[in-house]
């Protein structure tokens, strides 16, 4: 048995066969993999291909490594053995090809993670691929996956939350790609001929989960913030935590496609103003805290009347609390502050929150203290998500820079603008009469700053933040 000895040279063999899923991310062909992939990473260009011939002898001996690692990995993965064959195929024509833009269409095709949605099982990832929040660059990444699928999830999605496209997964090894913001598994990043229809869309909860546990312990100690006892329990917990937000993302994910929608859901495909991207994650996110809030008091009220519930159910009242808690000070501690200030939605979106609760007297910043009227703030939450959904419900009547114009002052009724915005001194006659991108180009990078608030815990907590980039389910 040979591995690769480092990124510079390339010693090719077949490793030994491994069997055991839970064990592969220790096995040598693993390591093989792995190392033979960063290796060829090196070699790559934005678009995946190897264009320098005189890179693709060193380059075909990295392939041949890889094939050999999957080849050994893959009796561990029975449930993705086409889609593991598939893969070879891919890498060999990719090498034969010259390293060409790469095109793993068909191995893609064959990767069907959602219809093995069983708590624990285990995944092989192989593809040339870009990472969300990562790599923009079509490189090969590696990794080796786990799916969280707890019994109450499960009962969720057969019940009134069907996501059939949606997967849950957790970190357990990978190559640089991820070892970044990213947090995601799309299948549109892959490197491919076509775009087919996609069939699943995977979360990495573990490390939604482990961002979450860092950033609020330090935001609660830096705000004095007092959290409750179950929301405590979560910066503790990991596993608690990663139920949660798979509660959180399921309910969230199926919103994009649902709902009275005056546009495209998946509004990456259109150029708009930034800050409807951040009403979209709002929508989405205020419909999870919404449900969470009626399966709550749903379940309660059942408790009450003295009916007894389902170990399912127990484990839905149990985390729909959570999902709230989640909500609140991930939007708030985290999106807020996270990121550069370059058309940054995510972060409007929780500046959105936390402002729209402080002016409605449910979030309070007294005496250097951060406090919650908990009692007042899920009716506080549900109320903005129904504004948004008001907005929406209109403007499938209005034009589409109607739309824009109406969601701008949603978001100023509450955000102060920058005070050289156009948008917020009332756009000019040439702008309001011309093309859509005219008024997309008078939107400033930085069209609603941080409050006085977020700057002063954006110095405190960049530390904190900037530590979680690669941060696994396993880091304290």
């Amino acid at each position: 048995m040979s591995i690769i000895t480092s990124k510079s040279q390339a010693i090719i063999g077949e490793p030994e066969v491994v069997e055991d899923a839970a064990t592969v991310e220790t096995s040598a062909a693993w390591a093989q993999l792995k190392d033979a992939a960063i290796a060829i990473r090196e070699l790559q260009v934005k678009d995946g291909s190897i264009p320098d011939a005189a890179h693709h002898d060193k380059a075909r001996e990295l392939v041949a490594a890889i094939t050999a690692g999957i080849r050994a990995l893959a009796p561990a993965f029975p449930h993705d053995a086409e889609y593991l064959d598939a893969s070879i195929v891919d890498f060999d024509r990719w090498a034969d090809s010259g390293f060409a833009e790469p095109d793993f269409l068909d191995s893609l095709n064959a990767f069907q993670p959602q219809q093995h949605r069983i708590d624990g099982i285990r995944h092989l990832v192989v593809f040339p691929m870009y990472t969300q929040n990562g790599s923009s660059d079509r490189l090969v990444e590696a990794l080796i996956v786990e799916t969280i699928w707890p019994e109450f999830i499960a009962a969720l999605e057969a019940g009134d939350y069907g996501n059939k496209l949606f997967v849950s997964l957790r970190l357990v090894d990978f190559t640089p790609g991820y070892d970044t913001n990213s947090a995601v598994l799309f299948p549109e990043t892959v490197a491919m001929r076509e775009i087919p229809s996609f069939t699943w869309g995977a979360i990495f909860q573990d490390r939604e989960a482990a961002r979450y546990r860092r950033v609020v312990r330090a935001a609660s100690e830096i705000t004095n913030l007092d959290l409750p006892e179950r929301a405590a329990a979560m910066l503790d917990d990991q596993a608690l935590t990663e139920r949660a937000f798979v509660m959180w993302d399921i309910i969230h994910d199926r919103t994009h496609m649902r709902g009275d929608l005056p546009f495209d859901p998946f509004m990456i495909k259109q150029r708009m103003p930034f800050f409807l991207y951040s009403l979209e994650e709002m929508r989405c996110d205020m419909t999870a805290f919404r449900e969470s809030v009626k399966i709550q008091r749903s379940l309660t009220a059942r408790v009450e009347a003295g009916e007894e519930l389902t170990s399912g159910e127990q484990e839905m009242l149990e985390h729909a609390p959570l999902v709230q808690y989640a909500v609140i000070f991930d939007r708030i501690f985290r999106f807020a502050i996270t990121g550069n200030r370059t058309r940054n939605y995510d972060a409007v979106g929780g500046q959105l929150l936390f402002a729209w609760l402080h002016q409605r007297g449910v979030l309070h910043w007294t005496d250097t203290a951060l406090a919650f009227d908990w009692a007042n703030v899920p009716d506080a939450v549900v109320a903005l998500g129904d504004a948004i959904d008001d907005l929406y419900w209109h403007s499938i009547d209005r034009p589409k820079t109607a739309h824009w114009l109406a969601a701008y002052e949603l978001v100023r009724g509450t955000l102060t603008p920058h005070p050289a915005s156009q948008w917020a001194r009332g756009l000019p006659d040439e702008i309001l009469a011309g093309a859509p991108k005219g008024y997309t180009d008078a939107v400033m990078d930085d069209e609603f700053p941080l409050s006085m608030f977020f700057e002063t815990l954006d110095k405190k907590m960049k530390p904190v933040i900037e530590s979680t980039v690669g941060i696994r389910g396993t880091d304290r």
